[in-house]
C-alpha cells in the first residue's frame, strides 16, 4: 500500500535526508530532532526546563517546533554535558559566559580537548618545582 503524502514516516526520512543535505525543512518536531541529534524527546523536553532560553516555538496544535539554530544548540548543550563531562549548572554557567549566539558562532566550544597534554605539562612544571626545592 502507497503511503499517502501526509504520512510520518515521509516526514521522518525527510527530516533525514535534509540533515544530511544540510538544508530543507524550516521547522521541525521532536521526534526530528531526536532522530537528529541522537537525544532522547524527554531528554530535550528536560533541558527546555533547565534551559529557559532554549524552548522552541509551538505550533497551534501545541507541538514543539525546531529551527536548525535550535538543533546547534541542542547538539552544543549535548556536546557539553556528553564529551567534555559539565553539568547541567556548568554547562548553563559555561554558555552564558559565552554568550548563546558567540557559542554557536564558534563552531562549539574552544575548550581544550586533549587533557592528557595539559595535565602532563602540569606535571613536568611541578616536577621542575619539586627539584629546585
Amino acid at each position: 500500500m502507497a503511503a499517502d503524502p501526509g504520512s510520518g514516516s515521509e516526514v521522518q526520512q525527510g527530516a533525514a535526508g535534509a540533515a544530511a543535505a544540510g538544508e530543507g525543512k524550516r521547522y521541525y518536531r521532536i521526534g526530528e530532532v531526536a532522530e537528529l541529534t541522537n537525544v532522547k524527546p524527554y531528554v530535550l523536553r528536560y533541558w527546555e526546563s533547565e534551559f529557559k532560553w532554549m524552548a522552541p516555538q509551538k505550533s497551534r496544535s501545541r507541538q514543539r517546533l525546531y529551527r536548525k539554530r535550535d538543533i546547534e544548540m541542542i547538539q552544543l548543550i549535548k556536546k557539553l554535558l556528553h564529551e567534555q563531562r559539565y553539568t547541567i549548572a556548568g554547562a548553563r554557567k559555561k554558555l552564558r559566559e559565552l554568550g548563546v549566539g558567540k557559542a554557536l558562532e564558534s563552531g562549539g566550544l574552544a575548550v581544550e580537548t586533549d587533557h592528557r597534554a595539559r595535565y602532563q605539562k602540569i606535571r613536568e612544571e611541578l616536577q621542575a618545582i619539586r627539584a629546585l626545592l
